[in-house]
């Protein structure tokens, strides 16, 4: 499909350098995994029973602020929001080795 406005030319343009589209690819990449872990948190959520508020709540967190997270597409939570809601939820998102595990 052609381009039709300025900002998608401008973007096909860019995609032409493949250093740009490699950064483009790997970038598409890493907020699919985002993606993917809230979508998990939230099924979670819902299976367990819980209101977006409740598990606010139990995570320590502002109740506008999950809903936020768990409504919009393609959010970009630190890692700490991310074990608030993991814990809150009852849920082991990480394997960490033996040795990190015993710190």
């Amino acid at each position: 499909m052609k381009p039709r406005t300025g900002a998608e030319r401008y973007f096909a343009e860019r995609m032409k350098d493949p250093a740009y589209a490699e950064a483009h690819r790997q970038a598409a990449e890493r907020i699919d995994e985002i993606d993917r872990i809230l979508g998990f948190l939230d099924q979670m959520r819902v299976d367990q029973g819980l209101s977006k508020a409740e598990l606010a709540r139990r995570a320590g967190l502002k109740p506008e602020a999950v809903r936020r997270l768990l409504t919009a597409e393609h959010q970009n939570p630190t890692l700490e929001t991310v074990l608030a809601l993991s814990r809150a939820l009852d849920v082991e998102l990480f394997q960490l080795p033996k040795e990190l595990q015993e710190a």
